[in-house]
């Protein structure tokens, strides 16, 4: 199956933006970070720092390496395969009850409860990944094809930012409204 390039680049250019900025995140607050990745409770606390410390690199690579249609392919799926395991760590502590966690989704400066909904926008992300790569559609690209792709990855981008807001922030627009 192939699909036209604009949907391939904008998938690939909107997860390599999510990656990119979930590794800098991670970098911006190592401590938080690998006290975030300890309370999971999936790893041995001596793998834990070198494991932090890994994490965002692997994602800055993955992120770069989307950008490169040489390396899209296999990025696209070590993409699915991150956000897949992360789905996996966040389903495993839903499993256990531990929904008080901090989910490490939202940055440093803003701490998320785990909620079933993460797995669903997991979900969404590991589908977006494997649409990057798929093989597109060998046709040229013009000016116009250019500013098409850059504005649907802006503008999904946009929405994923909207809707994590809504999932950080949900606690406390629950509280605020009585329920």
């Amino acid at each position: 199956m192939h699909f036209d390039p604009i949907f391939i680049i904008a998938s690939a250019l909107t997860l390599a933006v999510l990656l990119a900025s979930a590794a800098t995140h991670k970098v911006r607050a190592p401590a938080r970070f690998a006290k975030q990745l300890a309370d999971y409770q999936l790893l041995p606390q001596a793998l834990v720092r070198p494991v932090a410390r890994v994490i965002p690199a692997v994602e800055l690579v993955i992120a770069f390496a989307l950008l490169v249609p040489v390396s899209r392919y296999w990025a696209a799926l070590a993409a699915a395969g991150l956000i897949a395991l992360y789905a996996t760590a966040i389903g495993i502590n839903l499993w256990r009850g531990r929904r008080d966690i901090d989910c490490g989704c939202a940055g440093p400066d803003q701490a998320q409860p785990l909620r079933p909904i993460l797995l669903l926008r997991n979900s969404v992300l590991v589908t977006v990944a494997l649409l990057a790569s798929v093989s597109p559609l060998a046709r040229d690209l013009g000016f116009f094809d250019g500013f098409v792709t850059v504005a649907a990855s802006a503008v999904a981008l946009l929405l994923y930012a909207a809707a994590d807001g809504l999932l950080a922030n949900s606690p406390l627009l629950l509280k605020l409204i009585g329920r």
